[in-house]
């Protein structure tokens, strides 16, 4: 079993379309969407729910108005304006239990959070692992090792070869948890000045964890001078760049209708991606 995780460094540079296109190219493939803070891949994979659970982590403080004395210590020592009123505000409280420490009166205590839920889905590409993560909730890196770990028993169960995971943007422990262990990583940048820093952030973390990197230099006709730089940096490190997709509206479009923009025309960015996959599949080993 062979997993690439799709990275940007950013968000925006197209990433989690490429890899509904990859969805529709792929044979023998689960799929993962382990953005879980932002997820929006199943717009266009349109899952069916088979199995689904919650996701509890961390730990959020509840005050007894009976024990309550209204002494005012936990709202003087929180420091993220949490309690209010002698109420706790579930958002901005970080689940520190300092309040739960001062209370003189034993009126506070700390309780498990519900923070996200996880689903199993099929998809008419084939079996799909994706998460939501709650607003404000924390320990997204272990919610998407467990959407991870679900995909590798879909791909074991049903005797896949492949994991295409859409990965989170930036470098932060949610990008660290998609990655560790991954066979391969696809960065898909844009030729923009921040499209190049984080690109090579990413590039970095890639290296840290000994990950071989493909790159994809999306819309790279904005800013041919840009892309030059790019294909500059990777060349100096030793990355391939596999594919460079023209800007279209054509992706647009497609997105509108719900659809990859494999499937929805047989344009320039379609031949582009088709060849991608064809480097991340040689790559992988395929």
């Amino acid at each position: 079993m062979r997993e690439v995780v799709v990275l940007s460094g950013k968000g925006g540079t197209g990433k989690t379309s490429v890899v509904a296109s990859f969805a529709a190219l792929a044979k023998g493939k689960a799929l993962a969407d382990c953005d879980v803070d932002a997820a929006d891949l199943y717009l266009l994979l349109r899952p069916t729910v088979k199995r689904e659970g919650e996701f509890w982590s961390g730990q959020v403080a509840l005050i007894d108005r009976e024990k309550c004395t209204d002494c005012g210590l936990c709202q003087e020592v929180c420091r993220f304006g949490a309690i209010v009123d002698y109420s706790v505000d579930q958002i901005p409280c970080e689940g520190c239990g300092f309040c739960f420490q001062v209370c003189p009166v034993d009126a506070i205590t700390m309780q498990p959070c519900m923070a996200g839920q996880w689903s199993v889905s099929d998809t008419r590409y084939g079996p799909f692992s994706h998460a939501r993560l709650g607003i404000a909730q924390e320990n997204s890196g272990k919610l998407v090792t467990l959407v991870r770990n679900n995909a590798k028993l879909l791909a074991e169960e049903q005797g896949l070869e492949y994991i295409i995971s859409d990965g989170p943007p930036g470098i932060g422990c949610p990008v660290i948890a998609s990655l560790t262990g991954a066979n391969l990583a696809l960065l898909v940048t844009e030729p923009t000045l921040s499209g190049i820093h984080d690109l090579e952030r990413v590039v970095g973390l890639c290296q840290y964890f000994r990950i071989p990197a493909l790159v994809c230099i999306n819309k790279y006709d904005l800013n041919e001078d840009n892309s030059r730089r790019i294909e500059d940096y990777c060349r100096g490190q030793g990355i391939e760049v596999a594919a460079k997709i023209p800007f279209d509206n054509v992706v647009t479009e497609a997105l509108v209708e719900g659809l990859p923009v494999v499937e929805y025309s047989s344009s320039r960015v379609t031949q582009e991606i088709e060849r991608l996959w064809q480097s991340t599949l040689a790559k992988l080993g395929g």
